[in-house]
């Protein structure tokens, strides 16, 4: 699937979580704090590579030339955080995925890649100084064979941000 653009937008490539883990991560306690505010369901992703502003037929150009290994995300073992402002679900497995991503796009976009890769689905973000109770810490644990790779534009909303996927690349199964 290719949806037509020209102009550059913000976007990064990654893997949408399946339904099995969306699943999972529903069953999370996700009630409203002061301060924290948990990502819908419908964007949980693990990013491969953020790209930052990019032409997104640079990307699909490079990604349809890009050699993608069988991958495995296994999720887990706890809810955690990534820094001081997202909590967030680990992902291994993706590295080999991510790299072949990363030597793809080699160029491509407005940020270069960060040196290591840490694959992770952010569940919630939090602003300075609130606490996040209950959900860091829960054990989560799932495995899921990765069918494909997604090239995502990110609009920034003031209610959070809106993902549209502009095009897919299968990834060959294990």
């Amino acid at each position: 699937m290719i949806v037509e653009m020209s102009d550059a937008a913000r976007l990064f490539l990654a893997v949408w979580a399946p339904d099995d883990v969306v699943e999972m991560l529903c069953e999370l306690p996700r009630k409203d704090q002061r301060g924290v505010r948990f990502v819908p369901p419908e964007n949980w992703h693990a990013t491969l590579r953020f790209l930052g502003d990019a032409h997104p037929e640079d990307v699909v150009d490079a990604m349809n030339r890009a050699v993608l290994p069988a991958s495995t995300g296994r999720v887990g073992p706890a809810i955690d955080m990534l820094g001081a402002h997202s909590v967030m679900a680990p992902v291994a497995g993706l590295d080999a995925l991510a790299a072949a991503v990363v030597d793809a796009t080699d160029g491509i976009g407005s940020l270069d890649p960060r040196p290591t890769y840490n694959g992770h689905i952010t569940v919630a973000r939090v602003k300075r100084g609130a606490v996040v109770r209950k959900v860091v810490g829960m054990l989560c644990s799932a495995d899921f064979p990765v069918r494909e790779v997604a090239l995502v534009e990110s609009r920034l909303r003031p209610t959070g941000s809106v993902y549209t996927t502009l095009a897919t690349w299968s990834v060959p199964a294990n």
